[in-house]
């Protein structure tokens, strides 16, 4: 009987530790950082011998590499914006678009997909949905459709590249893939979810896109935005960093230490010309982001060992057929927006990973995909409506679920079916 109560008691102060992790980190009390809450919580379930400490240890382990690769990738991402990447986005939209909206949101699903996919959804939702707000602004058009293009493609066009998400590098560690398949894999059903995001907004908000912009008097005959200086240095440290990526899983090398060598160039390279202050340099690595992830980890690791690990295995279709990977992929989905993608991954890679990485990429289809049906199915996607308010626009509820609805069920299916096509074609 004590035996049994220890039970209940860790399982219930698991549980307990999870919901205030959530619960804070969508709310943020006091404007606090995620990791104020997720430590201690964390704390507290090895206070209370919900997971032993060898198992923490395992736990900090295995994620040690990812947090790594994580904070690299910001950091590459914050110097780009320096180098004056997206200020060149923003002025190659307006240069592309003209006065026309469809044309602007068919840039903003171009940037936002390449962005999203080379420096992650943290890149899109921080750096690039700013830009995207002030060229509506300049351009006099509707933000909406662009503003949820950025929030959409932010979780669906992060499919492609094991750097893409947090998730990705996550699924990436336990697929025994190589950075080069991976993407291989997860290119058909990238594309496969774009193109149905692109072909429902268009449809939504088909009254927004209609028409030239409208021109006032002050604007009228204005010579349209100079050509943007190319940010060269940017490009060339990106691309080299991906080519080292795929290089370095194809000879066995931890990733995270080409995604390491990518930032320090562009890093060095400020804090010589006085650019960068060091201090800068570390918060742009956004250490208590890191702390979270690695606290949230221990707390799901908790609540798994104590009870919904098994649930969740017995609910998660085995196999590699078409049916399990829609299952697989449903259920991820759903999960993510029960408790988070973050957690969801972390949950179900481990459970899905012996049936092959099949599995693992339906999985991670689920927790990327998914997001985009509530506020709460991402972190990406509740640091986007903050960004929106920041800048004076109020995301309204109904128009958010009701345009998830519309997307992610088609963009499940039509990614399940590319994946389980590239899996017949190219072999597991």
């Amino acid at each position: 009987m004590p035996g049994m109560i220890g039970i209940m008691f860790a399982e219930s102060v698991s549980v307990a530790a999870l919901a205030v992790v959530l619960v804070c980190a969508v709310v943020r009390p006091f404007r606090l950082p995620e990791a104020v809450f997720a430590v201690p919580a964390a704390a507290a379930v090895v206070a209370a011998g919900a997971i032993p400490l060898a198992d923490v240890r395992e736990e900090a382990a295995r994620l040690g590499p990812v947090v790594g690769f994580l904070a690299a990738v910001l950091v590459l991402a914050k110097l780009c914006d320096d180098e004056g990447l997206f200020h060149a986005c923003g002025t190659w939209m307006a240069r592309w678009a003209g006065r026309r909206p469809g044309r602007l949101l068919g840039a903003v699903f171009a940037l936002a997909s390449v962005i999203t996919a080379a420096l992650s959804l943290d890149a899109t939702v921080v750096l690039l949905t700013p830009v995207v707000f002030v060229t509506a602004g300049r351009m006099r058009v509707v933000p909406t459709p662009h503003l949820y293009a950025a929030a959409h493609l932010s979780n669906t066009a992060s499919l492609l590249l094991p750097v893409s998400n947090l998730t990705n590098l996550l699924a990436f560690s336990a697929s025994g893939l190589s950075f080069t398949r991976f993407a291989l894999l997860m290119a058909g059903p990238w594309l496969a979810a774009i193109a149905v995001e692109y072909a429902v907004l268009r449809r939504f908000f088909a009254a927004d896109l209609a028409g030239p912009a409208a021109a006032d008097a002050a604007d009228t005959g204005a010579a349209e935005p100079e050509p943007p200086e190319l940010p060269l240095f940017a490009l060339v440290t990106v691309a080299c960093t991906l080519a080292g990526f795929a290089v370095a899983s194809a000879a066995g090398i931890d990733p995270a230490r080409a995604g390491a060598a990518g930032a320090a160039v562009p890093a060095v390279r400020a804090l010589v010309r006085g650019r960068l202050a060091p201090r800068g340099l570390v918060r742009a690595a956004s250490p208590a982001f890191l702390a979270f992830v690695l606290a949230l980890g221990i707390v799901v690791r908790a609540v798994l060992d104590n009870g919904l690990g098994d649930v969740l295995g017995r609910a998660l279709p085995d196999g590699t057929g078409l049916l399990p990977l829609l299952g697989a992929a449903a259920l991820a989905a759903l999960l993510a927006n029960l408790i988070n993608n973050l957690p969801a991954v972390l949950a179900l890679v481990p459970l899905a990973a012996p049936a092959g990485p099949g599995a693992v990429l339906a999985v991670l289809i689920g927790v990327n995909i998914g997001p985009n049906l509530t506020y709460a199915g991402s972190l990406a996607t509740l640091l986007w409506r903050r960004v929106a308010r920041h800048h004076g626009h109020e995301v309204r509820l109904r128009e958010y679920t009701v345009l998830g609805l519309l997307t992610v069920p088609a963009a499940l299916l039509a990614a399940v079916l590319a994946l389980w096509a590239g899996l017949a074609v190219l072999g597991p």
